[in-house]
Order: C-alpha cells, then structure tokens, then sequence
C-alpha cells in the first residue's frame, strides 16, 4: 500500500544516493564559469583605460579641493557677571585668521594624555 509511483521513488533514491547533489554543484558551476566567460566579454570590449602620461594633471599651485592652508587663533571666550549665562547667538564664531604661525608651545596638548586604545598609554588620570 504504498503511495509513491515508481518514478518518485527512483527520484527520492538518486536524491538520497547523492547524485542530485552532485548534479546540482556541477549545474551551479557551470552557470558560475558562463557568468566569469561573459563578464571578460563584456570587458574586452570596454575602451582600454588611458595611460598615466594620458590622465589629466592638477596644477603645480592648486592643492585639494576643499583644502585650505591658513593659520587660524580661537576668539576668547567673554566673561559674564555669573548670573546670566551667555546664549549661542551671543558667541562669536569658532575663531579668526591669523598672520603668523602659533608657537611650538601653543600647538602642543598640554592637557593629560588619555591615551589611545592600543597605545600603551596609562589612561586618563595617570
């Protein structure tokens, strides 16, 4: 009294032996090594990238986009009386172009090292 059909019975065989595994894997690699074949197709008929003396060249005077080189001194922070808190549109912006360059002693942090991950450092407070 069994319900499958000789045919279901020999596909549930070739599944179990392995077979359709294997047939399988050997399917999806052939797709793989037809998708690899087309994509260098496609590519050989792509123009070829130009060469270095080809490429264009930025200007000897220019720097980065966005990139500018100027020396700048934070504005001083304004003294209140203490009983009136200054609000933002109070404040000045951030800081102001300066001529020359800061000092040695302005440029370095003079604060406690925190150390960075990885550092070796001892962490903040030592």
């Amino acid at each position: 009294m069994n319900s499958l059909s000789a045919a279901q019975t020999m596909a549930a065989g070739v599944w179990q032996s392995g077979l359709g595994q294997l047939l399988g894997g050997l399917v999806i690699v052939a797709v793989l090594i037809t998708a690899v074949w087309l994509g260098f197709r496609v590519r050989d008929r792509e123009s070829a990238a130009p060469k270095p003396d080809e490429q264009p060249h930025r200007p000897e005077d220019a720097g980065l986009p966005g990139e500018s080189s100027e020396y700048r001194r934070p504005n001083e922070m304004p003294q209140t009386d203490g009983e009136h808190r200054l609000m933002p549109y109070q404040l000045k912006d951030g800081s102001e172009p300066s001529p020359e360059p800061p000092t040695e002693e302005k440029r370095k942090w003079g604060g406690i090292s925190s150390g960075g991950f990885g550092s070796g450092g001892t962490g903040h407070g030592d």
